[in-house]
């Protein structure tokens, strides 16, 4: 079955209970965080938030980079002063490189026309994949990127983070 089937049965029951509407829509902390996409971690219940507290922008592996139009967005328009990188243990951007990505997508488009073939190869050729292989590096060069970043707001706090998938802790690195 698919998932959307559900959509409407359960948002109706969400809805019932709702009491939220009135938040405003700058996140009451000034917070902003940034993590993987990955469908094991809840941001909200793992670090005690509350919504309406943070901003959460994800992506696959909690790219900074990826992220950073969601980022400016949030700091210039809606007060955010704080940014929280979040990447974890266990993370599917370790199991590949770009290169690899790139030749099964290109795989992938060998039955499609040669025009639309063309198409997908020069796309995802120019597309950068923010892998890594270690860990607590990958969330120190995210902190790095956004402090030396001139148009990331001088005031915001940065600070980096690694959750681990295995036992919901989570541990400061930068």
């Amino acid at each position: 079955m698919s998932a959307h089937l559900e959509f409407a049965e359960k948002n109706a029951k969400y809805a019932e209970t709702f009491d939220k509407g009135e938040l405003p829509v700058p996140p009451g902390k000034k917070l902003l965080i940034v993590t993987c996409m990955d469908a094991r971690i809840d941001c909200y219940k793992s670090l005690g938030l509350e919504l309406g507290e943070a901003h959460v922008v994800r992506n696959a592996g909690g790219s900074a980079r990826d992220a950073f139009r969601s980022i400016l967005i949030s700091q210039r328009l809606l007060g955010t002063r704080e940014i929280a990188v979040f990447h974890h243990t266990n993370c599917g951007m370790q199991s590949f490189t770009a290169p690899q990505l790139r030749d099964i997508v290109k795989s992938d488009a060998q039955s499609k026309p040669d025009n639309e073939k063309d198409k997908i190869e020069t796309t995802v050729d120019g597309m950068e994949f923010y892998e890594f292989s270690d860990l607590e590096e990958s969330v120190r060069n995210d902190v790095k990127f956004l402090k030396e970043n001139l148009l990331v707001l001088d005031e915001a706090e940065i600070t980096g983070w690694v959750h681990d998938t295995a036992n919901g802790k989570v541990r400061q690195v930068v």
